[in-house]
């Protein structure tokens, strides 16, 4: 069954409003809820004095009208008399100052003092519900959160480098020490990373945010434990913030997980100023899709407007059931609105819920209901289809935290590149899986390695086995620089990617804003590359550029302009049965259309089926059927070729050759057999 919900809060309303709530959520087709996250304060009003009853009722209340429960461990939120008692569980910024009450989120995850009231709620909470048959699950803590430089997480991160070093000799041998007289000779003379002292030793930096992100992993753990040992027939998940957040090692945080879940907000207040995108979401969804590879939850999918201080443009109509739909084409399998009703009081007054602050049904409740109505009636043709993608991206968080600290080229962003590459890809129809170096790469015939910086002695051997093995790997600039302790490799760049793609970087130019280059193709082994869309051969490029020195590669395209006019950009390497290409440069569209177009072709992969700009093509299969969802993003009604028969499984129609899609909707299409 498709899980298909909302997130309430009823201890934020009166409870005689409770089964009028449960009334609608049953007629819009709701069939799991989410509760309890931010209720610690209700649930312990004071120090080891439980309160479920309230909790009890709201359950009964709502699995009388058919709906199953998730529950939240509310330690996001922890009450006054916790950290009024206790200011040193306050988490301490970057800059040395440390949080005050009043928001969430405000704890050290290192601190062993709120990690025992954490505990004790949560044992409190598991012991209760572990029997309580509509109870299904628990979502660990809300969106873990920032970095902590307490004086606690001093003493943990010094206790993490014993672990990972053994000695101080190794620790000053990894970071390089000797770099102005930094030689340390005691755990304790270790720091944090404040900002107050300057630009930090790479190692150093680098291995506190390691530290950081295994702190989160660690009291994740903890919770986990508890809830396996007391609800083994519970599966346990967390809310996640999909690609953008960037300060905890998803891959970690995801291996003790049952699913994944994450937070899909598409408009909120830190965008409302820019164009939506929706290759944000399905970035965000695919990343989600990879951390373990399978089916994910969305439990808070955008509900209305978004905002604390200053509200966002309303959704317009479809919009709210179209941003769901595409969530489910990426491969989730329970969708769940944040949130039920719009709150009255507190910081989130302006994040909309499907109901308004009034608690009357309006458009936006309709539009889910009609959801609802769909869901119910195609969710089975829809279970065990996936879309099984043949292109990976490889998204590395090592790399990440090593640009956080040394972006190399001010213009330089990580994540805007990486995301680059994926709409490249989307505005190709082109499904992608984002995994970790590390993993396995066998089914993918096409390998994106975004500015790889650290390359451990691990992901080189898997990459180097990948692409012997006959599969396409592309490379983009300032790739293999690093080894694992953030320290430049003692070998010509790519370093340990070098020999893999049979190339040496000879120099490199940092271009600043007012400065670009470009790259003219050229012709190589197999063919011409710039089959479409470069006037003359020749594409811009901006930020980077790659000198680079062939060894066993055929050059594909060279410099245009500077003192490096005419030396190669980009190359070719066969290597075993595969190739890898390294390119020297970062560009934009224009640049990255016809080379990705290239690679595809390179790697045996037929052009994915196209539609108009604007909507968004997904086919998923069981190995038997095929699915196509169409999403149209746009506000004009689009017409999308087809090749075969098909079912219209929203309306029951039979549809061939065209199809038109209005305006933010949907079209969920399977063919027939034979056609």
């Amino acid at each position: 069954m498709f899980s298909f919900g909302v997130d309430y809060y009823p201890e934020q309303w009166p409870e005689e409003r409770w089964a009028e709530d449960a009334r609608l959520m049953a007629e819009a087709g709701f069939n799991v809820v989410r509760l309890a996250e931010f209720a610690w304060s209700k649930l312990e009003p004071e120090p080891g004095r439980f309160d479920f009853a309230w909790l009890d009722r709201a359950i009964a209340l709502l699995a009388g009208s058919g709906m199953r429960v998730v529950l939240g461990t509310p330690t996001a939120s922890p009450p006054p008399w916790l950290m009024s008692r206790h200011p040193s569980l306050f988490l301490v910024g970057q800059d040395g100052r440390s949080l005050t009450f009043g928001h969430r989120r405000e704890y050290c995850p290192s601190n062993p003092l709120y990690l025992e009231y954490a505990r004790n709620i949560v044992e409190g909470m598991s012991e209760h519900y572990s029997d309580n048959p509509a109870v299904i699950g628990w979502q660990v803590d809300n969106e873990f959160g920032d970095r902590c430089y307490c004086s606690c997480c001093a003493g943990a991160f010094h206790q993490w480098l014993r672990e990972r070093y053994s000695t101080l000799d190794n620790v000053n041998d990894r970071w390089g020490t000797i770099f102005w007289s930094h030689v340390y000779t005691a755990w304790e003379q270790i720091p944090v990373p404040l900002s107050t002292g300057g630009s930090p030793n790479p190692g150093l930096a680098l291995d506190y945010y390691r530290f950081c992100s295994d702190s989160y992993v660690a009291f994740q753990q903890a919770q986990i434990d508890i809830l396996r040992r007391t609800c083994p027939a519970h599966f346990i998940t967390h809310n996640f913030m999909g690609f953008k957040y960037d300060r905890i090692n998803a891959f970690d945080l995801a291996r003790s997980l049952d699913f994944v879940s994450w937070d899909n907000y598409p408009r909120n207040q830190w965008n409302m100023d820019r164009v939506l995108d929706p290759v944000e979401a399905a970035l965000g969804h695919d990343t989600m899709r990879g951390l373990k590879r399978l089916p994910f939850w969305v439990i808070e999918q955008q509900a209305g407007s978004g905002g604390w201080e200053v509200v966002s443009p309303a959704p317009r109509p479809g919009q709210l059931r179209l941003w769901a739909y595409q969530s489910i084409a990426h491969g989730a399998s329970g969708v769940l609105f944040f949130r039920w009703r719009t709150a009255r009081a507190g910081a989130e007054q302006y994040w909309h819920g499907l109901l308004d602050h009034d608690g009357r049904p309006g458009r936006r409740y309709q539009e889910i209901r009609q959801m609802g109505r769909e869901v119910t009636a195609v969710g089975d043709r829809l279970a065990g289809t996936r879309a099984g993608p043949r292109v990976a991206m490889l998204l590395s968080y090592d790399s990440r935290f090593a640009f956080q600290i040394q972006a190399n080229n001010p213009r330089f962003s990580y994540e805007s590149h990486f995301a680059e590459i994926y709409a490249t890809l989307q505005r190709l129809q082109v499904a992608v899986d984002v995994v970790a170096p590390e993993d396995d790469l066998t089914d993918y015939a096409l390998v994106f390695a975004p500015a790889l910086h650290i390359v451990s002695e691990r992901a080189a051997a898997n990459l180097r086995a990948y692409v012997s093995a006959g599969g396409v790997l592309a490379v983009t600039p300032r790739s293999g620089v690093k080894d694992d302790a953030n320290r430049v490799v003692n070998q010509p760049l790519p370093g340990l990617l070098s020999e893999l793609c049979g190339v040496e970087v000879e120099e490199y130019d940092s271009l600043p804003e007012d400065k670009t280059n470009a790259v003219r193709f050229t012709i190589n082994p197999i063919g011409p590359v710039p089959d479409v869309d470069v006037d003359e051969g020749v594409a811009p490029v901006e930020v980077w550029a790659d000198v680079l020195r062939p060894i066993a590669a055929s050059v594909v395209a060279v410099y245009e302009y500077d003192y490096y006019a005419g030396r190669p950009a980009i190359t070719l390497n066969r290597f075993g049965s595969g190739h890898a290409i390294y390119m020297g440069v970062f560009g934009s569209r224009d640049l990255l259309m016809p080379v990705t177009r290239w690679l595809l072709k390179l790697a045996g992969m037929l052009q994915p089926q196209q539609g108009p700009d604007g909507v968004e093509i997904l086919q998923l299969n069981d190995g038997e059927r095929i699915v196509l969802f169409l999403l149209n993003h746009t506000d004009k009604e689009s017409a999308v070729d087809l090749q075969g028969l098909y079912r219209d499984l929203l309306c029951g129609s039979m549809v061939e050759c065209r199809v038109t899609v209005g305006p933010y909707d949907v079209r969920i299409l399977e063919q027939e057999k034979g056609g």
